[in-house]
């Protein structure tokens, strides 16, 4: 059945999100709405419709350039939406094979001492300081500063290139002019940036990628792109793993004693934050190449399709209880970082950061604690990104 979306889960607060997609979901898995910017889109929010959408052949990327205000974008700028996740086979394939080499279980797990020494200096930075916003002084600069010194990025220009793809990602939230800046200032910069690998070489990611591979190059554009979307899928699903996943934990004091007791089970633990609070809401559009039937609703060629990652990770028909925070729940098949031909390259690497940062964290701050009311928490608004703004948290016991 279809249904026109009532509570908006986009612009919700706090717990608030989840009930708008609970709401829709008890209505049935699929159902038609509008976007933010004003687009009808269909929207998944059962686990095996959005599962079998990721590997059915007649859902694929659009055209290049649809993605939000992609009308609006300078030629120069409009290479942040010429990267993978815009592409279909065979070019999703060839661009994916370039940079995949980085991203296997060895590479990531060679990163992990050097992930532990970011994590420990970022914490004992804040260990002498009674509150902290967890999000602003270890969320956001772990990930970030990992994946701007894989991809060879100067710390220098690191905080300006977290605010330009925060508001590429906000997309229609940041309002139109904000968007534009923000994308045009990241791919001028991108492009100065390319020109200085081509002259002076390093060991990182972008020189890789510059030099190519067995005579296979990227043009401008697609690095450019390639630039913008490891930036900031390289950061943005650990930042929210982290600020969600924490909260998780000191809203849930059984499940955060249990970690603390029994720290083997930190790894399903952070399997269960993505399952039960994830860092995305939806994937990025797809479009229907050829009709199709999901969960009984006809979707008719051409259409927009959202599949609700957050909504399909707490289906009752796929996972018991699904509302309960449970750091022991096995077998926990979430889709946090999708499914298929577009399964996050960089899953291995946010779950590493997310098993050093807990580790380090709960074991640098036992009484740590939420600093204000959950109520008093706000999430961004956002069509894709489930974060939070912020989260104060005392480091010290209650006097």
């Amino acid at each position: 059945m279809t249904q026109t979306l009532t509570a908006n889960p986009f612009t919700a607060i706090a717990g608030d999100r989840h009930a708008a997609y609970a709401a829709l979901a008890a209505t049935g898995p699929v159902h038609r709405i509008v976007t933010p910017n004003g687009a009808p889109a269909w929207l998944v929010t059962g686990h095996d419709e959005a599962r079998g959408a990721l590997t059915d052949r007649r859902v694929v990327k659009g055209p290049p350039l649809h993605g939000p205000l992609a009308e609006l974008l300078p030629p120069q700028a409009a290479a942040v939406q010429r990267h993978m996740l815009y592409r279909n086979l065979p070019d999703h394939t060839r661009l994916r094979r370039l940079v995949s080499a980085a991203f296997t279980r060895r590479r990531v797990d060679e990163l992990a001492p050097r992930v532990q020494r970011i994590a420990d200096q970022l914490l004992a930075a804040v260990a002498d300081r009674t509150v902290v916003d967890l999000v602003e002084h270890f969320a956001y600069p772990l990930p970030l500063t990992v994946i701007c010194e894989l991809l060879g990025i100067p710390e220098q220009v690191r905080p300006v290139f977290r605010g330009w793809t925060t508001a590429i990602i906000a997309g229609p939230f940041a309002g139109a002019e904000s968007y534009v800046a923000a994308a045009t200032g990241l791919a001028d910069y991108a492009r100065e940036l390319l020109r200085e690998k081509r002259r002076a070489p390093a060991d990182d990611l972008i020189s890789a990628l510059v030099a190519g591979d067995d005579g296979d190059r990227l043009t401008e554009d697609e690095l450019v792109g390639m630039v913008f979307l490891l930036v900031a899928a390289g950061h943005e699903t650990t930042v929210n793993l982290i600020g969600n996943g924490t909260l998780a934990l000191l809203t849930h004091p059984e499940q955060l004693a249990l970690l603390r007791a029994e720290p083997h089970r930190l790894p399903a633990a952070v399997e269960e934050m993505l399952r039960y609070d994830g860092s995305l809401q939806v994937t990025l559009p797809y479009t229907t190449a050829e009709p199709i039937e999901l969960g009984g609703t006809h979707i008719p060629a051409g259409e927009m399709l959202l599949l609700g990652l957050l909504a399909a990770n707490r289906d009752p028909d796929r996972f018991a209880e699904p509302d309960t925070f449970d750091i022991t729940r096995t077998p926990n098949p979430h889709l946090a970082f999708g499914h298929g031909l577009h399964h996050c390259l960089g899953a291995a690497l946010a779950r590493l950061e997310g098993r050093i940062a807990f580790a380090a964290l709960l074991s640098r701050f036992p009484a740590l604690r939420l600093a204000v009311p959950v109520s008093d928490l706000r999430w961004q608004p956002n069509l894709l990104v489930n974060a939070l703004t912020e989260l104060p948290v005392a480091l010290t016991p209650e006097s």
